[in-house]
This record gives C-alpha cells, sequence and structure tokens, in this order.
C-alpha cells in the first residue's frame, strides 16, 4: 500500500498538524495542497511587484518545520506552493534546504503558464461569454490546470520534494499514485480511483470533522488540535481513510460524504485534467474508530480542454469599515453608508457603481435579506474599486472621518487598500500545455 497524508488544505493553514504526519504518519508522501484561484491571483500581484515573489509565503515555513522530522528516502513532499513562480519556489526549499544540512533535491514542475496560447486563442471568458479581446482589462497572467503527468514525470528523478504551480487538487495525490503503480493514461477506472480519494484528501483538515463541525448538531472533539487525515490505497484504487491516533476531530462515514460532495457540481461527472470521475457510485463503511474504507467510483476519458485561470489587472481597492452598537445600529449605520457614499461620488468623483456596502450583522452574508430581529450591533464596511492607491485610500479616510462627523456611536474603524487582480476563466485545448520538469539538487 502507499501511504498519503494530507499536510495542507489552503494557502494559509495550519503547519502543527502536518508536523504531526511527517513524525508519526510513517507516510510514503506528504502532500501541500496550498493553491486556489484567488491564491494563484495574488500570487501574481507579488510576482509583478517582485520578480523574484510568486510563490506561496507559507513555503519557507513549512519546509523549514517538516525538513527535520521526515525520514531521509522514507518520506518525499509534493506541493503547489509554486504558486505564480515554481522555479524561485524551487529555488527556495534548496535554500531552506541548505541552512538546516538537509540535503534535498527538489523537482519543480513548470508548464502551466498559458498566457502566450490564451493570446493566440482568443477564447470565450465564461464570466462574459464573449472573446477575451473583447475585455477592456489588462491580460497579465493564465495558468492553466494542469493533470498527474508532470508530478509522476518529476517523482521518476528520485526527488526528495516535488514543487508545482497550478495543477487540478486531486492530481497531487494521484501522481504518485501512478508513478508508484504504473496506472496508464487510459486506466478510467484506477484514475477515477485515485482522483477520488485526492478529493477527499485535498482540504486536509475538512474531511477530518473541521469544516463538518457544528455545535450539537455535529459535535467534533479536539477541534483545537484537528488531525489531518491520511489514506492507505492499495493498487487497485481500494482506500482506508484515516487520522494520526490521538490527534482531535473525527473521521467516519458523515464527515467523508460531506467532503466527496464538497464543490461538486454534477457527482456523476466530475472534471480533472486526468479523468472524467464518477462520483455517484461511491461508498463509505465504517471499518474502526477514525477508519473509512472509500470503494465505487467509476470514470471515462478526460476533457480535450483544459481550465485556465486568467488574471486582469483590477486597479485599486479602497476599504472601510466601522462599527454602530445598540438601538438603532441598523439605522445609524445605513445613513453612515448614505454619507460615506454621497462624499464619495459628489467630492471625490468615484462612480457609484464602483462603491460596494455591506451592512455586516444585517444580512450582508444573504445579499440583503434582514434578519427577523433588528441587529443589537452592526458592521458597515465601505468598499470602492479605483484606478489608483490615492482614490482607494479615501474610502477609509471617509469612514474614519464619521467618528466626529457622525452619525452617533461610531467606533472601531478600520481601513485599508490593496492592488487587485481580476480573476476569469476559460478553455484551452490540452495539447498546447505540457508540463515541464526541472531539477534542483542540494547535497
Amino acid at each position: 500500500m502507499i501511504r498519503l497524508g494530507a499536510g495542507a488544505g489552503f494557502a494559509g493553514d495550519r503547519i502543527d498538524p502536518a508536523v504531526e504526519l511527517a513524525r508519526e504518519g510513517d507516510l510514503d508522501y506528504l502532500v501541500f495542497e496550498c493553491l486556489g484561484e484567488r491564491t494563484v491571483a495574488a500570487g501574481q500581484l507579488r510576482r509583478l511587484a517582485d520578480p523574484d515573489e510568486g510563490y506561496d509565503p507559507l513555503l519557507e515555513a513549512r519546509m523549514r518545520a517538516v525538513l527535520p522530522v521526515i525520514e531521509p528516502g522514507r518520506t518525499r513532499i509534493i506541493t503547489n506552493s509554486g504558486a505564480a513562480h515554481p522555479l524561485a519556489a524551487g529555488r527556495r526549499v534548496t535554500e531552506v534546504a541548505r541552512a538546516l544540512g538537509r540535503p534535498t533535491r527538489v523537482a519543480v514542475v513548470t508548464g502551466d503558464d498559458a498566457l502566450a496560447a490564451v493570446r493566440s486563442l482568443d477564447p470565450i471568458l465564461w464570466e462574459t461569454g464573449e472573446p477575451l479581446s473583447r475585455c477592456p482589462d489588462e491580460l497579465v497572467s493564465a495558468n492553466a490546470y494542469l493533470g498527474a503527468d508532470g508530478i509522476r514525470q518529476a517523482l521518476a528523478e528520485r526527488p526528495d520534494v516535488v514543487v508545482t504551480g497550478r495543477v487540478a487538487d486531486p492530481a497531487l495525490y494521484l501522481g504518485p499514485l501512478q508513478h508508484e503503480y504504473g496506472w496508464a493514461d487510459d486506466d478510467w477506472q484506477r484514475l477515477a480511483a485515485g482522483t477520488v480519494v485526492g478529493h477527499l484528501l485535498e482540504c486536509a483538515g475538512q474531511l477530518t470533522g473541521g469544516y463538518f463541525a457544528d455545535p450539537v448538531t455535529k459535535p467534533v472533539p479536539g477541534l483545537a488540535r484537528l488531525g489531518f487525515p491520511f489514506a492507505d490505497i492499495r493498487p487497485d484504487g481500494a482506500a482506508t481513510l484515516s487520522k494520526v491516533d490521538g490527534s482531535g476531530g473525527r473521521l467516519d462515514v458523515r464527515t467523508a460524504t460531506e467532503q466527496l460532495l464538497y464543490e461538486v457540481d454534477r457527482p456523476e461527472a466530475y472534471l480533472t485534467p486526468d479523468v472524467t470521475a464518477d462520483f455517484s457510485g461511491v461508498s463509505f463503511q465504517q471499518t474502526g474508530p477514525d477508519r473509512v474504507e472509500v470503494s465505487g467510483a467509476g470514470g471515462t476519458a478526460r476533457p480535450d480542454e483544459l481550465k485556465v485561470t486568467l488574471g486582469f489587472r483590477g486597479g485599486w481597492l479602497g476599504e472601510g469599515q466601522i462599527s454602530y452598537a445598540g438601538p438603532r445600529a441598523r439605522a445609524r449605520a445605513e445613513l453612515a453608508a448614505e454619507i460615506v457614499s454621497e462624499r464619495l461620488t459628489t467630492v471625490h468623483g468615484i462612480p457609484a457603481d464602483a462603491i460596494g456596502v455591506e451592512l455586516i450583522g444585517a444580512g450582508a452574508a444573504f445579499r440583503g435579506l434582514a434578519p427577523a430581529n433588528e441587529p443589537i450591533e452592526v458592521r458597515l464596511r465601505v468598499t470602492a474599486r479605483t484606478a489608483d492607491a490615492a482614490q482607494a485610500r479615501l474610502v477609509g479616510w471617509e469612514v474614519e472621518s464619521l467618528y466626529t462627523n457622525g452619525p452617533a456611536g461610531g467606533g472601531g474603524a478600520r481601513t485599508g487598500v490593496q492592488q487587485t487582480l481580476v480573476v476569469r476563466s476559460c478553455l484551452v485545448p490540452r495539447d498546447l500545455v505540457s508540463p515541464t520538469v526541472t531539477i534542483m539538487e542540494e547535497r
């Protein structure tokens, strides 16, 4: 059996559960899934500001934490922390390994940069239904979702660490299974089984009860030290999910079922770069405390096209927040919103359609659907997208000015300005994108 452990489920995930897995999980592979469309866009912004940046800011901290506790030659690390700059990430891993005195062979998978292909194709954007050429914003990045092939090629070079950019999340787990078991690229049944395992593990603590937890209805013990999951996968693709004994959380049929359906639109046709997986026949069986058997995945041929995440310069986002509490809190927050919005448009010339207002605590999460009872406190959040940073700062300034200019009782003002990258999507033929493996060795 091959044992795969989930070291992270998103860019800002905790590190100590990964250390626990590395130390006590007896893993063949420790996988850090740290990349989403929002985080790859953030990486692109960092790279635009500094050509040596663009990878996950926590990459160094993760490597410093786990490299000293894994057994050399026993556990390999796979991560998509390369984000917008995998080669820079690979160099950083070798630098960390050198500082730790740990000889480390690093393989970097690139090839997800599809900017040239997208510009030549002029594809239809999903969000607008129009060709890219009609988009008025400046296109600065295009990252295709690669599959497991690049990871499999990298593992053939016997690295200690594999760093990738944008790959499909389940591919991080499918790659080592293909490498270890020699599953063919058209063995749709096994590829689907490996994809199911990857999908279950990719969000780490969600599988062991984190996102599942809800007081009273779905209690989860030990959430403060939630343990991350691992899976034992056999050559036929059958798998057993578990976690380190004594770690917090729970892993059972209910937590596994919720994670199986997480971010899934059509369970019978879950599209990945490697296979069209069928989750509709997947079943779970509890075989012991925090042990769940997974079976029943089906699969058909992979799609002919790959999804691409596009990044466009989105200008600047200015923000201001302030709280109102007590009687008529909502009415005072609404008045404050009117004041700030009017001043941003009439005094500062910011278009009304660029301004956003949220009344947090009074239905903001429900797009204006107010709660049944009058809230006793409301936090006003005003934002505006602008062409430059100076204009964006005016948003926070106007919100902070409410302190003495009314309405009454405002407090806890916070302001912020950040550059933004607008994210859109399209498809490209898969033959226009292919992975490349670069070896960086520290001996």
